[in-house]
């Protein structure tokens, strides 16, 4: 055990924050960090924006879903899947990109780099005493995020993530554990010994929810996974990936 393993052990979203915003050094060390992440092949194929101005904020923040950390956190990025500056690498070094960047594979890598680099700035957010959140909910309505934030085709917001000065810390929730997610050689493909794994974790969650709530809530990991994909979301994400100049092949 070391300070960065205890950093990364001791995170939990937080959803409420002080108001103080960061300053320019911890913004900078933040970037840095991500940008110190792997990337596949040198590529560099993402984005950070930086929202601070309070009615982008105050916008995003009713895109997401009504979420008030979004418009109310220290600092407010946005990391997206960028391969517009690869279009005009193309044009620069007079190659034929094309092909390449409208690949499933260049895609992934977008997504991948894009992943990376935020969960180092996660890490380094918290090595601070900062607390963090990832906000998926900008996807619910990705038209409006490109025209608010003036993002170039083939410039897709993946993500936001609020990072500021936790007002109270949240408790952890309990992951999966180390046996069920851990495997060795090959994948455990044993039906019953998954399904068996799945009620053993259900009962962890039922009592961190009955413990959390002093017993007003008991539902269980797959009660509320079978709801959240039973609920179609975010349909149109083909379609928007298209729209962007994207055409996956």
């Amino acid at each position: 055990m070391n300070k960065v393993i205890e950093t990364i052990l001791n995170h939990r979203s937080i959803r409420k924050f002080e108001d103080k915003p960061l300053s320019k050094e911890q913004i900078e060390a933040i970037v840095a960090s991500a940008q110190a992440a792997s990337t596949s092949s040198f590529i560099q194929a993402y984005s950070i924006i930086g929202v601070t101005d309070k009615e982008k904020k105050k916008k995003l923040a009713e895109l997401a879903g009504q979420q008030p950390y979004v418009e109310k956190n220290g600092h407010f990025f946005v990391f997206c899947a960028d391969l517009y500056r690869h279009t005009l690498i193309g044009e620069l070094e007079g190659k034929d990109i094309e092909p390449s960047i409208e690949s499933t594979e260049k895609f992934m890598v977008a997504l991948i780099d894009a992943a990376l680099a935020a969960q180092n700035a996660a890490i380094a957010a918290e090595s601070m005493g900062l607390g963090i959140c990832y906000i998926g909910g900008i996807r619910n309505h990705l038209d409006e995020v490109v025209n608010l934030l003036k993002t170039p085709q083939r410039v897709i917001p993946l993500f936001g993530l609020a990072v500021g000065y936790p007002e109270n810390l949240s408790a952890q929730k309990p992951r999966l554990p180390f046996k069920h997610l851990y495997h060795e050689n090959t994948y455990e493909e044993n039906t019953q010994t998954l399904i068996d794994e799945l009620k053993e974790y259900n009962e962890i969650i039922k009592k961190y929810y009955l413990d959390r709530t002093g017993g007003k809530r008991s539902d269980t990991w797959t009660e509320q996974m079978g709801k959240m994909l039973e609920k179609q979301s975010r349909m149109y994400m083909k379609d928007f990936v298209e729209g962007q100049k994207l055409k996956l092949r």
